[in-house]
């Protein structure tokens, strides 16, 4: 049941019952006034206390839900948001012991995409129990998601209500398919099968300037006075390979002499016949989900056909005739991915074009595009993104015209669906700037002056447009100033270009990228990007004019300008340069593949298509390539009448001028070389034998695995454990707790170098890199004090501060493994260490597993048992469609099989944290630590990615006092913080892994999340493994003791996510099993004596995702941690 919350006009604040339409926040929102519409919400709530705050949610909850103007609705949803996130939890009673518990059935609402009912039923928990932390962080999210989802409802409204759109959702039968191929494409010429080839090339775009990502659809519809951008069409070509730019995009289309639809991706290697209606909705069961979303968009394959269980032949034989066929191909001429020129936007513009020349929906079947084709076609685009659930900005279609433009932002009419809904349409306005406005010199001097690049980086850029999006609703005061001055920048660029200026332009797109862009989104650069530009800036000096980022963010696609007499010197240089710089940064940063230097030229004719007859159509030669292997697999008398002409064509050829380089490519295609698979065997093989693999070990965890002993539904406790959440009396509040004497018995063992610090680097981190295998510890995340800082130098830097203090600088392990301990010797090595002045030891990890391949029922348990945000209707049938593919190729590759097929590194896994301990033990670190300094009696253990922890010496002197083994940190639940907690188990207290709780519901119980931060009586620990310090030298009692607790430990399987690259930047992500043994089992042990502390958000938080950086600096956390370090 819903809340009625329509029913009055009044809310409760502090001085009685007020009516909600006068409230402040409210009237920010619904004022005509820019100046006042324009407030920072930050701002606005700065001072304000609890009762103020509670009121103005209730009063902009009443907005949202009466609001009819679109603006209005989400704008309070996002206010809501934010206050609940950042401004609600700092007045909050820290003193309470337990924080407010989020009820499981708002989490399945909200997972479930019942935004509302979540909100409603948070709200009612509220009321009952009083406001907290946890309740807030659900409300956050819960707002947060329904704002998204309003505008991504208004843009598929306005997408499908587009005129010339609208008949495509209404055919949903074959035999009401009003379309038919033109009659030039149906002349097939008498003496052969074969028929006319239909072709499109269309350029890539370039932006100039975007004005903070103003080309978001939300942004344009809501302030489309300062939507605004500058691109150009361009065609590029490969320094030192091609002999000049031609338009990298290339579509073919034909009608064939088979009843198919064949689709083929020449660059992606990949082709399909499709014989159902079903298929064509199906993207995710091959690499071709463009070409689908270009044949639904361009009306071929209608929208509303989805669902539609027919053949495809008798919607073909209206198309084409009966017994006939449709080919499609795509070629793109070796631009990988994350070139930030929109090369999937304009490829689906290009091939919706080519459709749409076909059956007659635009004005010509070859030529250039008139602009009212454009902007159908650049509609289209938009639709077909949205049906192949991915989605960039209106500029992204920019190659389907010509030349250099502007894309403003259009105030909507009464003719746009947008009309009394937004400020602004979705569609925008294009005006290209003629020869007389930017001038055919100018252009020549652009082209003279800025050398493209591709850096190698595949980033995801779709976190940035969510931050952009929720920052311009909220109108923080630095990034709407930061927004302002990049609208005023775009017109200083605009006035270069019209003046003949380029110097300018890059002085212009320099300062943009280190001013308004990195104010909006501080992550839009990183290190790689800073280092090649200050490069630039020390080799060219005054010749250096300025840096270019393209699209959404740095270290990809990306410009430098240069004074003209020295481009030629400056590609190669950068060329090399890059090379250089990428392998310097290869362990840190997400590299999919090898830097590229382009050649560009201004487009001026924009998307462009020719037809061929049939007596010369002819395919590119790569198609060919692809296509006969599988063609000489078939006998002679299954080939089609075409297939077999082809072949005969080729043959002729061939004999006539064997060495042209089309044969040779071919040729290579029928005679592969040598499969390098059993090298990578060996080198696997190496890896194991070094990282000290226990294969009898693996083999028993796998046969357990086939049998069923092992799984993610064996992970769990079994349902009649009794889950608690723990008493008051189980945790010490450590705000309240710590008094003089624990700060002194603290600073005493500081002083008197009784403690060290562990850091657990280990891990590949592959949350934080989506499963790209770098290493985490290593990732230069944020600026702090104006240069980028890895993980590790945030830890030695919080060291560095209480050693300073202390007057004593106190040992710091770094723990490291498989992956991670090479790069971070070599690193610490260049560095120095940081200058850490303490002793720095690296910890060798002593174990490692070799990844499987999952077991079907372990992927479903994930899917359909374990808890899963639902999407949206479009982007749901995509992961169902990627599951059910990733099902299959599980059964393929063989369930529970060793995973080899990716790069060594990328089959082995780390064994779980709770190995990190015993390999000190094993390795020798903690016997050095103790020789060489055998008054150490604590260890301070954390992960990498826990920031704010460091030695407080008050914590460290209440764990002195305690006399325990292990003393816990924890942190208040949010909604964010799943993965356990602490609870009574069986009505003891104790940490418990998310991977094994009985029911998904018992973890909502749970007041306290693990932060994983562990103070270690290091005596007291070495009696668990039944050692003592003498023992330390005894490997063999060493081994034996670590054997025996890992026998008690439980062992998990786990589901993770790695990637496997291939081709120009493209890479897979598969699911994979592995094993892991936890730290927080320790406290399960009955000799174990813990404390569990209660500690700040900003000491616990871990960041395991990149998405959370932007909260973590807003929330203030990363003053926090900035505050408790010591740079120099």
């Amino acid at each position: 049941m819903v809340l009625d919350t329509n029913q009055t006009n009044s809310v409760n604040g502090n001085h009685g019952t007020v009516d909600w339409r006068c409230n402040r926040l409210v009237s920010v929102i619904e004022t005509s006034d820019n100046l006042l519409r324009n407030q920072s919400l930050d701002e606005l709530c700065k001072d304000s206390e609890l009762d103020e705050l509670l009121g103005d949610v209730a009063a902009l909850d009443q907005l949202w839900r009466t609001a009819d103007n679109l603006y209005t609705q989400v704008r309070a949803l996002f206010f809501l948001s934010a206050i609940h996130r950042y401004h609600l939890p700092k007045q909050f009673d820290r003193s309470r012991s337990a924080p407010g518990k989020i009820p499981f059935e708002s989490y399945r609402q909200l997972l479930g995409r019942r935004f509302i009912e979540s909100i409603d039923s948070l709200l009612r928990a509220q009321k009952d129990n009083g406001p907290s932390d946890g309740i807030s962080s659900a409300l956050a999210q819960a707002y947060h998601e329904l704002g998204f989802q309003r505008l991504a409802d208004q843009v598929r409204k306005s997408v499908r209500t587009v005129r010339g759109n609208q008949w495509m959702f209404r055919t949903g039968h074959p035999d009401d398919h009003p379309l038919r191929f033109r009659p030039d494409l149906l002349a097939r010429n008498e003496t052969s099968p074969a028929f006319p080839i239909l072709s499109e090339t269309t350029a890539v775009r370039m932006d100039f300037s975007h004005s903070g990502w103003s080309d978001i659809f939300f942004l344009g519809m809501d302030f489309p006075a300062g939507a605004k951008v500058i691109n150009a069409s361009i065609n590029l070509g490969v320094v030192d390979r091609d002999e000049k730019p031609q338009p990298p995009i290339e579509c073919y289309l034909r009608v064939i002499d088979r009843p198919v639809l064949r689709l083929v991706s020449i660059d992606l290697k990949s082709t399909a016949e499709i014989q159902t209606i079903s298929e064509v909705f199906d993207f995710a069961a091959d690499y071709l989900g463009l070409l689908k979303a270009a044949v639904i968009a361009s009306g071929i394959v209608p929208a509303g056909m989805d669902g539609c269980g027919e053949s495809i032949k008798p919607l073909l034989e209206r198309l084409v005739g009966p017994g006939l066929g449709i080919e499609i191909v795509s070629k793109v001429n070796d631009i990988p991915k994350g070139s930030r020129l929109a090369v999937s936007t304009n490829l689906l513009g290009s091939l919706i074009s080519l459709c749409m020349r076909a059956t007659g929906q635009v004005s010509s079947l070859a030529g250039k595009l008139t602009e009212p084709d454009r902007r159908i076609i650049a509609a289209r685009a938009i639709l077909g993104e949205w049906i192949g659930g991915s989605g960039g900005g209106w500029q992204d279609s920019g190659g389907v015209w010509p030349g250099i433009k502007l894309i403003e932002g259009a105030e909507a009419t009464e003719s746009d669906p947008e009309w009394q809904i937004s400020r602004g349409r979705l569609l925008p306005r294009h005006s290209i700037f003629e020869f007389d406005e930017i001038s055919g010199e100018t252009r020549q001097k652009l082209q003279d002056s800025l050398v493209l690049v591709h850096g190698g980086m595949a980033q995801n850029v779709g976190p940035i447009l969510e931050m952009v999006t929720e920052k311009y609703l909220l109108r923080s005061a630095e990034e709407w100033e930061a927004r302002i001055e990049a609208i005023e920048i775009l017109q200083e660029i605009k006035t270069a270009l019209l003046a003949g200026d380029i110097r300018a332009v890059g002085e212009a797109t320099h300062r943009n990228f280190f001013g308004p862009l990195q104010t909006i989104i501080p992550w839009c650069t990183n290190l790689f990007t800073n280092t090649l530009i200050e490069k630039c800036e020390s080799k060219f000096g005054d010749q250096f004019w300025g840096f270019w980022m393209l699209g959404g963010m740095a270290g990809g696609g990306m410009g430098f300008i240069f004074d003209p007499s020295i481009k030629i010197e400056a590609q190669r240089w950068l060329q090399a340069t890059m090379q250089t710089t990428k392998k310097d940064f290869e362990t840190r940063l997400p590299f999919a593949m090898n830097p590229v230097v382009y050649d560009f030229a201004i487009n001026d004719q924009g998307s462009f298509g020719t037809l061929s007859p049939a007596a010369k159509a002819q395919m590119p030669y790569e198609y060919y390539a692809l296509l006969i292997p599988e063609w000489l697999k078939l006998e002679p008398r299954d080939l089609s009448a075409l297939s077999r002409f082809e072949m005969e064509t080729l043959g002729a050829e061939y004999r006539t001028d064997a060495d042209a380089p089309k044969f040779r490519i071919l040729v290579e295609s029928i005679l592969p070389g040598k499969d390098s698979e059993s090298e990578a065997s060996e080198s696997l093989a190496d890896l194991l034998k070094r990282h000290g693999f226990d294969r009898e070990q693996h083999e028993q965890i796998r046969a357990d695995l086939k049998s069923g002993r092992y799984g993610l539904a064996q992970n769990r406790l079994p349902i009649n454990t009794s889950i608690e959440d723990v008493e008051p009396t189980d945790v010490i509040d450590t705000g309240n707790a710590i008094n003089q004497t624990h700060l002194s018995l603290g600073c005493d063992a500081l002083r008197d170098g009784r403690v060290a610090v562990v850091t657990l680097a280990a891990g590949v981190g592959s949350r934080w890199t989506e499963g790209a295998g770098v290493v985490k510890g290593l990732y230069p995340f944020h600026q702090f004090s104006g240069k980028h800082r890895s993980f590790l130098e945030v830890h030695l830097a919080k060291s560095n501060k209480i050693g300073l203090q202390h007057n004593r600088h106190f040992p710091h392990v770094i723990t490291t493994g498989y992956l991670t301990d090479q790069p971070i010797q070599q690193h610490l090595a260049k560095l120095s260490n940081y200058h850490y002045p303490g002793d720095v030891l690296v910890s060798p990890g002593q174990y490692v597993g070799l990844r499987t391949v999952p077991m079907m029922r372990d992927l479903q348990f994930q899917w359909e048992e374990m808890p899963q945000q639902m999407l949206d209707e479009q982007q749901e049938k995509m992961r169902a469609s990627q599951r059910s593919s990733l099902i299959a190729w599980a059964r393929q590759a063989g369930e529970g099989l060793d995973y080899r097929d990716n790069s060594p590194m990328q089959c082995l896994h780390p064994v779980g944290h709770w190995y990190e301990i015993p390999n000190l033990i094993r390795n020798g670190t903690l016997k050095k630590l103790l020789d060489d300094h055998p008054q150490l009696e604590t260890l301070l253990l954390h992960n990498v990615d826990t920031l704010g922890a460091n030695v407080d010496p008050g914590l460290l002197g209440l764990h002195l006092a305690s006399k325990r083994c292990l003393s816990f940190e924890v942190i208040a639940r949010r909604l964010e913080d799943r993965g356990g907690g602490l609870a009574r188990v069986n009505g003891q207290p104790r940490l418990l892994e998310g991977l094994s709780m009985p029911r998904e519901e018992d973890e909502f119980k749970l007041s306290y999340y693990n932060s994983m931060t562990t103070w270690i009586d290091v005596d007291r620990l070495l009696a668990v493994f039944g050692l003592k310090r003498s023992d330390l030298n005894n490997a063999v009692k060493v081994d034996a003791a670590i054997r025996q607790l890992s026998s008690r430990m439980p062992t998990y399987i786990t589901i993770k996510d790695v990637k496997k690259r291939w081709g120009h930047g493209q890479e897979d992500i598969f699911p994979v099993s592995q094993f892991e043994k936890l730290w927080s089992d320790m406290s399960g042990l009955a000799e174990v004596t813990a404390n569990y502390f209660v500690v700040p958000l900003a000491r616990g938080q871990q960041l395991k995702q990149q998405a959370q950086l932007d909260a973590w600096l807003r929330d203030g956390t990363a003053d926090y941690v900035n505050a408790i370090c010591d740079w120099n």
